[in-house]
């Protein structure tokens, strides 16, 4: 018996629906985290008959059940904010031992509409009770028709939830889908009754209002950043999430109900590009952006099948002798229409579409297929560093992708080391260090790349075990003139130092900065003293030589 009750318990949390279990007699037996979430009232409040709020779930059990419709009712009843939502409660009946049920159950859902249970199956998210896509473009295009006669506008927000997979990915689909209603509830609470309040798909939803000044617009969009923003009780655990909104307006923006929804995606798509948790209005300018995006977008798909793209290597010198002792391996991009286009320009459409994946898997593959044939030409082994994008880092699948490049290309994983930055590392600490941990398990090294200019919390550096720390040229461009710059490459040469970790200062430019870092145990310096990224035939013919002089003083 404790068995089925710890399985009816799972059953009831993790399901989206909201569920009412009442007892023969319609007393309340409990309540499921999804009517919690639904409703606002605490099981707590909600089994005390002595509490107003426990006439909720009494109310719509025996609501459904006085109708002839076989226990289906939908209406309207008071939530714990003190504001009516519809709903639809279906009720079954358990059949006991005795002549009569034992149990009923009720399963709720929001309709978030006043007309009969056949119209609100069609057009409604069933999760959250809002409009969806299915009657999106027709609120739109309805809205237009409207102002057209009144010679007022249209705002059209939409709007995406920064992050929200980190939330599925913590707590699960069950607590993101009730985040999802709770969402769309504070939603309700920022528009008016003629305003139109739509869920699109997963974490994107959409505001349809008939607006007499753009200036209104900004009004709901400030409201609904402000009511996301309080925290959310989801599962016993507080979790805060933003919002970000794109925003166009008709006739100010578009001549079609079409082209306002296209305005605003890209609006959003902007808004998420430039921080998040904003809103930015639809330039002109914007659909020209979102075009070339679009056309690099296709030809960086076509650069992956054509083998345009190339490993550029840029030397790892060991500052006392001059000796190459490693190198980073860099992605460029040789388009044969443009040339050499440059890592910034690509990179971050790449990381927004999810090419970077195979692109960086990519770059993986051609790196270890290069430094296994330098060492079989007779070149002594260097070790090769291959950065790894947080996409990259966070598949599933990452640590056999790594794995199965070294089995194809034969290369001693010593002689492979993956560069990944602090913030990719925060987000899940313990699932980083158990990803980092299977790395060092097949013998690769880890560098921590840029350190100091993310999050630098030696709590969390003490537990990750990386074998490498790389100073960012930022603490390295003036320290042979600023103190203060200085003091920090110290610190962290030293720190590194303490760990037993090799450290790697990059942006080296002047025999001032070699000569700094190497009298303070920095042995590995990189950068344009010694050479910039060349590439792999370049830099086999630097291994042969070994030495490299650096500039002339």
């Amino acid at each position: 018996m404790n068995d089925q009750q710890a399985i009816l318990d799972a059953l009831l949390e993790s399901i989206r629906d909201a569920v009412v279990v009442v007892d023969g007699e319609r007393s309340l037996v409990r309540v499921n985290k999804a009517f919690e979430v639904l409703t606002g009232h605490c099981t707590r409040a909600l089994l005390d008959r002595g509490d107003a709020q426990a006439d909720v779930a009494h109310e719509l059990i025996n609501r459904a059940m006085a109708t002839s419709d076989g226990g289906r009712w939908n209406g309207a009843i008071r939530c714990a904010d003190g504001n009516d939502q519809h709903f639809e409660i279906t009720v079954s009946a358990v059949n006991g031992p005795g002549a009569f049920p034992s149990h009923y159950i009720g399963v709720v859902r929001p309709t978030d509409d006043k007309t009969a249970l056949g119209d609100v199956r069609f057009g409604y998210d069933t999760l959250t009770g809002l409009p969806n896509r299915d009657i999106f473009q027709d609120r739109v295009e309805q809205s237009i028709l409207l102002v057209n006669r009144s010679g007022a506008s249209v705002a059209l927000l939409m709007m995406g939830l920064d992050r929200f997979t980190l939330v599925n990915d913590a707590l699960g689909h069950a607590a993101g889908d009730r985040l999802l209603v709770e969402v769309a509830r504070r939603l309700r609470h920022c528009i008016r009754e003629t305003d139109t309040a739509v869920r699109l798909e997963g974490d994107k939803f959409a505001l349809v209002m008939v607006i007499a000044d753009v200036d209104d617009s900004v009004i709901v969009a400030e409201k609904v950043l402000t009511a996301v923003k309080v925290p959310f009780a989801i599962d016993g655990q507080e979790v805060v999430i933003t919002f970000s909104i794109g925003i166009a307006a008709y006739p100010l923006d578009s001549a079609s109900g079409l082209q306002l929804v296209k305005n605003a995606e890209n609006a959003l798509h902007h808004a998420k590009v430039s921080g998040r948790n904003q809103y930015q209005f639809f330039s002109r300018d914007m659909n020209q952006k979102a075009k070339s995006r679009l056309e690099l977008e296709t030809r960086m798909r076509r650069a992956l099948v054509n083998d345009e793209f190339a490993v550029y290597y840029q030397p790892k010198v060991r500052a006392g002798d001059d000796l190459i002792v490693g190198a980073e391996a860099l992605v460029r991009w040789i388009d044969p229409e443009r040339g050499l286009i440059g890592p910034g320009e690509f990179i971050p459409v790449a990381e927004e579409t999810g090419l970077i994946e195979q692109i960086g898997t990519w770059v993986l593959r051609r790196s270890c297929e290069h430094n296994k044939a330098w060492q079989n030409d007779g070149l002594l082994p260097v070790k090769v560093s291959v950065n790894v994008s947080a996409r990259q880092f966070r598949a599933r699948t990452f640590v056999d992708t790594v794995s199965d490049v070294l089995e194809c290309t034969g290369l001693d994983p010593r002689w492979l080391e993956l560069e990944i930055t602090e913030s990719m590392l925060m987000s899940d600490i313990e699932a980083a260090v158990r990803k980092m941990n299977a790395v060092r398990a097949l013998g690769i090294g880890l560098s921590i790349d840029d350190f100091g200019t993310g999050y630098s919390s030696l709590s969390y550096l003490g537990r990750f075990p990386i074998t490498t720390l790389k100073i960012d040229r930022a603490f390295i461009a003036d320290v042979d003139t600023n103190p203060k710059t200085a003091e920090i490459a110290r610190a962290i040469i030293g720190l590194s130092r303490g760990l037993n970790l090799e450290v790697v200062a990059e942006g080296c430019e002047v025999v001032e900065h070699v000569r700094f870092l190497q009298e303070h145990g920095c042995d590995t310096v990189q950068g344009f003293y010694y050479s910039r990224p060349v590439p792999a035939e370049d830099f086999g013919r630097m291994l042969k030589g070994r030495v490299l002089s650096g500039k002339a003083v």
